[in-house]
C-alpha cells in the first residue's frame, strides 16, 4: 500500500456544495468563494461537485461565475446528489491509496463530525453512495474501513512512507479512544503501508474546533521539505504552541537522516466573527496539477509574503491566491473544503 502525496499528478477534485441545509454564516459570500475555488480547479483539472440538487447548483455556479468574470466550462463539472450535513470534502471525503500491485483503493473512513461535535450521518455516508453512483473509473475499488475515525486534514504524507499528523487529533477522546497512541500508529501503517508516524504533539491555532488538524499547522512540500506556520508576536495566544511546534519540527530527520527543510509561514492577520477569533492559516492550501491554491487573507502584504514562500517550497508551480475568508465563518479553509484524486481516479 501507498498514499501518495498531494503534488503528485491528479485526476481531479471534490468539492461539496453549500446551500440553504448546511450551517453557513453568510452564505451568499460562502457560494461565491466556491464558484471561485470551482474556476482554479476546473481550468487544471476536472472537477467532481456533490450536491443536494445538481441542476440548480450548475446553474448557480454559471450565473455567478459570469458575474464574477470567471471563466468556467459548466459542462465539463461532474455532478453527483448526495444528502448532505456540511461541506467539509476534506473530512468526509474518500482517501486514495495504492495497491502494491497497482490497484486504487479508495479508504472510506468513518467520519463522525470531529469526535462527535456536529452532525455528521450524512456526510459519513457521502464516499460509499459516490461510489455506487459509478463517479469513479470502474478499476477504483472502496474500502470500508469501519469503526476507524480518520478526517483527511488530520494527516499529510510525502508519498514514500512517511506520515505527518497530530497527537492531539488523532488521540482525541470521541474518535478512536479505544485505541492507543501505539495502536493508532499500527493501524495507520496498516492502512497506508507506512515506514514511519511523525507525531506533532504541539501546535494549535486559536479558533480551530478539529483538534489540531495538521493541514492547518504544517505540511510536506517534499520528501525533505515541510511549511509550517510561525507566529512571532510573544501577545499572541498561538506563540506559544506555535514555538513550541517549530522546536520538535526541527528536531524530526528525513528517512536518510538529514534535517529537514523548514520554511515558515506567518500567521494571517487577525480575523474574528462576533467576537470569536477565525483560524485563519496559509498552510491550508491545495496543491493541484501545475499550481498552489493559496486561502487569501484580504491582506496584500502578508499574502504576499505567504505566497513567497509557497513559490520557494514548490518550485515550477504557480501560486494561485484566492481570497477564502468567507470560508474562517465555519472554522476552515481551502484545503478543508477540498479532497483530490490522483490521475486515473475520476
Amino acid at each position: 500500500m501507498r498514499l501518495p502525496a498531494e503534488w503528485e499528478k491528479q485526476s481531479g477534485v471534490q468539492l461539496t456544495w453549500p446551500d440553504d441545509t448546511t450551517p453557513w454564516y453568510e452564505l451568499d459570500k460562502v457560494i461565491d468563494c466556491y464558484v471561485n475555488i470551482a474556476a482554479h480547479i476546473a481550468s487544471r483539472e476536472k472537477l467532481l461537485v456533490v450536491t443536494t440538487d445538481p441542476a440548480e447548483t450548475k446553474l448557480q455556479i454559471a450565473i455567478r461565475a459570469a458575474k464574477m468574470g470567471l471563466r468556467i466550462d459548466v459542462d465539463s463539472i461532474s455532478f453527483a446528489q448526495c444528502m448532505i450535513n456540511d461541506t467539509w470534502a476534506r473530512d468526509h471525503g474518500g482517501i486514495s491509496v495504492h495497491g502494491d500491485e497497482g490497484e486504487k483503493y479508495l479508504y472510506d473512513f468513518v467520519f463522525n463530525g470531529w469526535g462527535l461535535k456536529f452532525a455528521s450521518n450524512l456526510d459519513n455516508q457521502i464516499t460509499r453512495k459516490i461510489f455506487f453512483d459509478n463517479v469513479f473509473q470502474q478499476d477504483v475499488m472502496c474500502v470500508d474501513m469501519r469503526p476507524f475515525v480518520l478526517e483527511g486534514g488530520s494527516i499529510d504524507t510525502d508519498g514514500k512512507g512517511t506520515l505527518l499528523a497530530t497527537s492531539e487529533c488523532l488521540t482525541s477522546v470521541n474518535r478512536n479512544e479505544y485505541l492507543s497512541r501505539e495502536e493508532i500508529e499500527d493501524e495507520l501503517r496498516q492502512a497506508f503501508g507506512l515506514e514511519r508516524v511523525l507525531w506533532l504533539d504541539y501546535g494549535s491555532i486559536e479558533g480551530d474546533d478539529t483538534d489540531s488538524h495538521v493541514d492547518i499547522l504544517a505540511r510536506f512540500a517534499s520528501e525533505d521539505t515541510i511549511v509550517y506556520v510561525k507566529c512571532d508576536d510573544p501577545d499572541d495566544p498561538n506563540y506559544a504552541p506555535l514555538q513550541q511546534m517549530e522546536a520538535q519540527l526541527k528536531e524530526f530527520r528525513t528517512l536518510d537522516g538529514k534535517p529537514y527543510t523548514l520554511l515558515a509561514l506567518p500567521l494571517p492577520p487577525k480575523m474574528y466573527l462576533e467576537g470569536y477569533r477565525l483560524p485563519g492559516s496559509y498552510a491550508n492550501f491545495l496543491i493541484v496539477n501545475g499550481a498552489v491554491l493559496m486561502p487569501g487573507a484580504g491582506a496584500p502584504e502578508m499574502d504576499a509574503k505567504a505566497a513567497k514562500v509557497l513559490s520557494e517550497a514548490f518550485p515550477g508551480r504557480e501560486v494561485e491566491t484566492i481570497d477564502c475568508r468567507a470560508l474562517l465563518s465555519g472554522h476552515g479553509g481551502l484545503h478543508c473544503v477540498t479532497m483530490q484524486f490522483p490521475e486515473g481516479w475520476l
